[in-house]
């Protein structure tokens, strides 16, 4: 095998590892107005949510209500990305999240809407590690530490695409357009939840590819 062709396939090779998940894409501007945070409806906002220097900081009980009085769903405390609804082209997530020893049972993030279902993606933590839905195990060991997380959603290929820290983790089949939006924070699983859950986050980003 010739230099060149070494050295061209170590550089495609240095490319992919080094790729920005972000690249062709345009970030879409967040104002305050953007994060809707979504509580147990019979508790104030600061005994279940705080914000300080830059970081958001969402916790909830397993026995705390709903966040709506109307709602049978499991309780969550959560921001939901409002006025950035989705039906079409590719949109991406981006944030730093942190997840404390103990939190298990908890979706940290998701995208709501879909044709099959009430949501395109759920990825939760137990013991530590991520799970699609209650499922696959796409990434283990995040407790008590930082991570980076983009979540790209394909809607007219139907595919989406999670980055962990920059590396492509997992990818999946999506269940199809809806009414979509982003959603980070945590939101108790049907079953096998730990009674405290929390999550952090900051830097929290959305993107489009024009």
């Amino acid at each position: 095998m010739s230099f060149l062709v070494v050295f061209l396939i170590a550089a495609h090779f240095f490319l992919l590892c080094c790729a920005d998940p972000t690249d062709g894409f345009t970030n879409v501007p967040l104002t305050k107005e953007n994060f809707e945070i979504q509580r147990p409806y019979d508790i104030p906002l600061e005994e279940r949510y705080s914000f300080v220097n830059g970081t958001h900081r969402l916790w909830v009980y397993a026995d705390d209500k709903p966040h709506d009085p109307n709602s049978h769903t499991q309780p969550r405390t959560e921001v939901r990305i409002r006025g950035l609804d989705y039906y079409s082209g590719v949109w991406q997530f981006e944030g730093h999240a942190f997840v404390p020893n103990g939190t298990s049972g908890a979706t940290i993030l998701q995208i709501h809407g879909a044709a099959h279902g009430a949501t395109t993606i759920i990825l939760r933590i137990y013991n530590g590690d991520m799970r699609y839905y209650s499922g696959q195990v796409v990434a283990t060991d995040l407790y008590d530490k930082w991570f980076r997380v983009n979540l790209i959603h394909d809607v007219n290929g139907g595919k989406l695409t999670l980055f962990l820290d920059g590396v492509e983790t997992f990818d999946t089949k999506d269940q199809g357009p809806g009414d979509l939006h982003f959603k980070c924070g945590v939101y108790a699983a049907p079953a096998n939840i730990s009674y405290y859950m929390e999550s952090r986050w900051r830097d929290i980003k959305i993107y489009k590819k024009c």
